[in-house]
């Protein structure tokens, strides 16, 4: 009886045994068969402690083969850029330090509309002498040697100079709408308004921009670029929106500014009468001739800065990183891109050569500072008189104009 208990016993551990053994065996062979499927690059990873686990996230597809086209396009456009950029930098320099020479030099220069000029130029001027040499060295070198306080200043003062040529645009367009109004002008409260605001939608591009470092063909490069990754939701965003923010702030704003007030002075000067006219005949003009000069800078403005947004714009609206076709529109962009790049950096010198083809007094004046070795003493003399006659002009209209405003009035 003994025995046959003992048999039993024997049979239940061993049938225990094999159970147990069934259960275990899938828990021990099904990592070794999904980690055999799964060891492929980047698709095994290993945990806290070490041990290896499969990474289950769907693997990547396969992108597109890389364009060769636009590594032809940067060898070109690299030498066209340096030259575009030293010539920008010498024409800038002269040109903008003339322009500022002349308005602190000429009293009857120093007006309303001429004030807003000179803060551009001096804009221009800081963007000429701080950024551009910079860009030019970035451009030519792969390597970034200045270190983080030059990385995040160059596209500061980038910003902040297209900061100011924006709203002073934007101001010389209003000032030359309410000026025969008889608004009082507070041309110092303006200007350090265009530069404060300037200054603090500028401050966002310097938080932005970073310097990383890499090994790229054996080297250990530092880049200076907008850094891919963020701290903050809202430099999140700030990348994100940062080509429609500057194309609606930085472009659509001047220009829809300058439409609204000329439309607006436009009907004002057709709704004179003709006696109004004719006794304001002196003070129309210099407004239309006011009137000229801005336009004539919003428009230089638009064109130097189109071909630059119209290819971020264009990029982000119909361009397909993951289309096999994707070449040929790259290619296209790039080169439009470049395009723009020089475009918006002859904006900064092109000002003062606008003037001085559009406002005979400008003409003058740059004559007599710049020629004044090749001039004759009479012709200097003769300009220098023609500008004290435009500024009594100018308080005689001045006058003329309020008398008949205080009539108009009173009526």
């Amino acid at each position: 009886m003994k025995t046959h208990l003992l048999c039993l016993e024997v049979l239940l551990l061993a049938g225990y045994v094999l159970v147990v053994s069934g259960q275990l065996k899938p828990k021990e062979v099904a990592p070794q068969d999904l980690f055999a499927v799964t060891q492929r690059p980047g698709l095994v990873e290993r945990d806290a402690q070490g041990v290896v686990r499969p990474n289950m996230t769907m693997p990547r597809r396969r992108l597109p083969p890389m364009c060769t086209g636009p590594t032809e396009i940067r060898d070109t456009f690299k030498y066209i850029n340096t030259l575009v950029s030293c010539l920008v930098f010498v024409v800038g320099i002269i040109g903008n330090s003339t322009l500022l020479r002349i308005i602190y030099k000429n009293k009857c220069m120093r007006n309303g509309p001429n004030i807003l000029i000179g803060s551009l130029a001096l804009g221009d001027l800081l963007h000429i002498i701080i950024a551009i040499p910079i860009n030019v060295y970035k451009l030519l070198a792969e390597d970034w040697p200045f270190g983080v306080t030059l990385c995040k200043l160059v596209p500061f003062v980038q910003k902040a100079s297209v900061g100011i040529t924006v709203l002073s645009l934007c101001a010389l367009s209003i000032d030359s709408r309410i000026k025969g109004i008889g608004v009082p002008k507070w041309m110092a409260i303006e200007i350090a308004l265009i530069w404060i605001i300037s200054i603090i939608l500028a401050v966002p591009e310097a938080i932005a921009f970073d310097m990383i470092t890499m090994d790229y063909k054996g080297e250990h490069l530092r880049i200076c670029l907008l850094h891919p990754m963020q701290n903050t939701n809202f430099m999140r965003f700030y990348k994100s929106a940062k080509d429609w923010w500057l194309f609606s702030a930085y472009f659509c704003l001047p220009l829809v500014c300058t439409a609204i007030f000329y439309t607006l002075m436009t009907c004002e000067m057709l709704r004179k009468k003709n006696g109004v006219q004719i006794a304001l005949s002196d003070h129309l003009k210099q407004r239309r001739e006011v009137a000229k000069t801005v336009f004539c800078l919003v428009l230089v403005f638009a064109l130097c800065w189109l071909p630059l947004h119209l290819s971020r714009i264009l990029k982000l609206t119909i361009y397909d990183e993951k289309d096999p076709n994707r070449c040929e529109l790259l290619s296209f962009f790039l080169v439009l891109d470049y395009i723009g790049i020089n475009m918006a950096s002859v904006n900064s010198c092109i000002n003062p050569i606008a003037l001085y083809i559009v406002s005979q007094r400008f003409k003058n004046c740059f004559r007599s500072c710049l020629c004044c070795w090749c001039l004759p003493a009479e012709m200097l003399m003769d300009e220098k008189q023609s500008c004290m006659k435009l500024k009594v002009t100018d308080r005689a209209s001045d006058q003329s104009h309020s008398r008949m405003t205080n009539k108009s009035t009173t009526a």
